[in-house]
């Protein structure tokens, strides 16, 4: 593929950093989205949560990737901080899709983040791109995340939906979390252990995103998980193989709902989610497997 010029927001994240490392080294040319006014012509000033951005500096990209937003695991979850939530997404992508839609040469495709959280509470149940959404806040948010993106699919610009679960990796999200707890032997299963988690290694979201970048025929949602998930208790009982730890601290589900709060209802909740479409598009997995993403991690 011809070196390109791709914006990223949230290019500071977890996944945006990585995103950001791996396309530069293949020689991509990286437009970062930042709050601040711009220190440099691969700089483009946006508020996300207040929904401006500057489209100007969007001219000449070839893509658009948005990863913004407040992290849903960082905070407990007050009105204020769901506000955050919210608006740092739904927000932000309107303003990224209408600047899109504005320009006169568009970006040939607009990957833009979701989560699996829109599919809610799916118990043992299988869930991929074809089930419908769930009730709650993060499954109303995420629906409401990707109808944001309309602006640019009415012009016509090809728009991907990254619908990414738990992101395997020691440096953010819920494993940045975990691996510390883990190491010192504090880890265990959370509340009972049987509720599925949909993971994935960092490298394989990474590489997943290029797929999709890099595909024309491709849109729509596409989950960003592992092909099999596993339990609470399986993934709990792999942690402790791999980092040689005893695994017997179990968080009672009252403790987690009195620490957490509302947050509680995603640890203890269950997401059987597969990554239908990604699979049928081609895409294979460098770490399909819990035991190598928690290695490669």
């Amino acid at each position: 593929m011809e070196p390109e010029r791709i914006a990223v927001a949230g290019a500071s994240g977890l996944i945006g950093s990585a995103l950001v490392r791996s396309l530069t080294a293949d020689g991509h040319r990286v437009v970062r989205l930042v709050r601040h006014a711009p220190r440099s012509a691969d700089e483009v000033r946006w508020d996300p949560e207040a929904g401006r951005v500057d489209a100007a500096g969007l001219a000449g990209c070839d893509a658009v990737v948005n990863l913004a937003g407040a992290g849903v695991g960082d905070k407990r979850w007050s009105e204020a901080y769901k506000k955050r939530i919210h608006d740092s997404r739904v927000h932000g992508t309107t303003a990224l899709a209408k600047a899109v839609a504005s320009l006169d040469e568009r970006p040939r495709v607009f990957v833009n983040g979701s989560a699996m959280g829109l599919y809610g509470e799916t118990g043992e149940r299988v869930v991929d791109e074809d089930s419908p959404a769930g009730g709650g806040f993060l499954p109303e948010l995420c629906v409401e995340w990707e109808a944001a993106a309309a602006p640019a699919q009415e012009a016509g610009v090809r728009t991907v939906f990254t619908r990414t679960g738990l992101v395997v990796a020691r440096g953010g999200g819920a494993w940045g979390k975990l691996f510390p707890l883990f190491t010192a032997g504090l880890g265990g299963r959370m509340g009972d252990g049987r509720q599925y988690w949909s993971y994935i290694a960092l490298h394989d979201e990474v590489a997943a995103i290029r797929h999709l970048l890099d595909r024309d025929d491709l849109s729509g949602p596409f989950n960003l998980t592992a092909p099999e998930p596993l339990t609470n208790r399986e993934i709990t009982e792999a942690m402790g193989r791999v980092l040689h730890r005893p695994t017997l601290f179990a968080v009672p589900a009252p403790v987690l709902r009195s620490v957490l709060g509302e947050m509680a209802g995603d640890v203890l909740g269950s997401a059987r989610v597969v990554p239908k479409r990604l699979l049928e598009s081609g895409f294979t997995f460098a770490f399909p497997g819990i035991e190598d993403a928690i290695r490669a991690a």
